[in-house]
């Protein structure tokens, strides 16, 4: 059973519907985030950025445990695992990468950066990121 170390968050609940609709067992595995979890020991062993998701698979390529993390990493990695959701065709696999792409680098953070603005006391910097990034 794959171990998924993640917290409520919108970049945690992309590999929960991934794992999801590709039917693959899993555990939730917890890291507060506002508590600082996210730099234990533990999970850094495996989680270096200190960023969740990550996971752990017990049965890995070979049958040996792989950790992976990173969102893009690990949608690329649990696609490539189930033969789901990522063609075999080049031209319908360079489409699927450019949404992910896009979702890593454009839409995926904005929403961060939003909820980091709203957290700002009233004023003009709380003004600017939140229209900034609102609007992205």
């Amino acid at each position: 059973m794959i171990e998924f170390w993640t917290w409520n968050t919108p970049n945690g609940r992309k590999i929960s519907v991934a794992l999801e609709e590709m039917g693959l067992p899993y555990t939730v595995k917890p890291v507060n985030i506002s508590k600082g979890e996210q730099f234990d020991p533990h999970f850094l062993s495996f989680s270096p950025n200190n960023r969740i998701p990550a996971i752990i698979d017990p049965e890995g390529p070979d049958g040996r445990p792989i950790s992976v993390f990173e969102s893009g990493a690990i949608l690329l990695y649990l696609a490539e695992k189930t033969g789901r959701f990522l063609p075999r065709d080049l031209r319908a696999r360079v489409q699927v990468l450019e949404w992910l792409m896009w979702q890593m680098g454009g839409f995926g953070p904005m929403p961060g950066q939003v909820h980091h603005f709203l957290m700002q006391p009233d004023g003009p910097a709380k003004e600017y990121g939140f229209n900034r990034y609102h609007a992205e």
